[in-house]
This record gives structure tokens, C-alpha cells and sequence, in this order.
């Protein structure tokens, strides 16, 4: 026999639950390691045989008896306390999604930069003029000539004199 077979069978030899056979006999005449394992786990097993449980104290069914009645007399917080952590988190993650949904849906489109949205199409050539060309600026201000008009700050504004044009 190998001493990885003895080792696997150690326990079941020093508890008795196992008999010793002729081979695991030789094994263990020629084996010191092995014989000195095999001996450890009887006294480890002789050891826990003498050992017994501590008695509770005479007072412990009265002590817990008493704490049952405390835990008793404690008001139920019933079926909406812990229905309130689950709702709260389902809440919230609904809540997210909407924003998260309306960030990305807006006006039933997909999400465009700033910069596609104020592209405008030239109707004599008939391609896309950038933002802050003359023919854009003027169809953005169309647009929104109701907001100007109606936009009080613009007539308070004090013109510069020594402005003529745009270089």
C-alpha cells in the first residue's frame, strides 16, 4: 500500500470504524511517518471521546422563556415594511430609465449634436451650409421671429457707433 491510500483510510483506522488489514499492518511496520500519523488521530479521537458539553445553567428555559415574551410583545410592523425597500428600489430604477429614455428620445428622434441641427441646406445649390454662415444665420432668425420680437431685452441694448460690419 502507498502511504496517499493509509492517509486517506487514517481516520476511519483510529476511530475503529475501519478494521487493520495484514496489508495496512505491513504498510505501517515499514512506514514510521505514517505509524506516528496513525497513532496522532487515536489520541486526537481518545481526546474528544472524554470531552462532554457544558449543562446549561439551571436559569436558562426561565431567561429564554422570558426573552420569547419580549420579542413577542414587540409591535409587528406587518406586510408594508418590508414591501417598502423593494418598492422604493423598483421605484427608483423606473424613474432612471424614464430619464435615461427621454435623454435619448427626444421629440420621437434620435439624439443630434447641436451642430447637425443647425446645418441648413442651400435651396440655389442644394448642399448643407454649416452654422454661422450668412444664409443660415438669417433662415435661424426667421424661425424664431417671434421670440425676438417679443424678446424686451433687445431694445434696451445700447448700439456700438463705431461698428460698420463684420470683419
Amino acid at each position: 500500500m502507498k502511504c496517499e491510500e493509509i492517509r486517506e483510510l487514517m481516520s476511519d483506522l483510529a476511530s475503529g470504524l475501519m478494521g487493520i488489514t495484514p496489508e495496512i499492518t505491513g504498510h505501517l511496520a515499514g512506514c514510521g511517518a505514517c505509524a506516528g500519523k496513525l497513532e496522532e488521530f487515536r489520541q486526537t479521537m481518545a481526546l474528544l471521546e472524554e470531552w462532554q458539553a457544558p449543562e446549561p445553567s439551571q436559569y436558562f428555559d426561565v431567561r429564554l422563556q422570558a426573552r420569547l415574551r419580549e420579542e413577542m410583545a414587540k409591535p409587528q410592523a406587518g406586510w408594508l415594511a418590508w414591501f417598502r425597500r423593494p418598492l422604493l428600489a423598483a421605484a427608483l430604477t423606473l424613474l432612471i430609465g424614464v430619464g435615461v429614455g427621454l435623454f435619448f428620445t427626444q421629440h420621437n428622434a434620435p439624439y443630434k449634436p447641436r451642430h447637425e441641427e443647425a446645418a441648413v441646406i442651400d435651396p440655389q445649390t442644394n448642399q448643407s451650409m454649416g452654422p454661422g454662415t450668412a444664409v443660415s444665420d438669417l433662415q435661424a432668425l426667421d424661425k424664431n421671429l417671434d421670440l425676438y420680437a417679443d424678446f424686451d431685452l433687445l431694445d434696451d441694448l445700447e448700439v456700438q457707433q463705431d461698428v460698420t460690419a463684420n470683419p
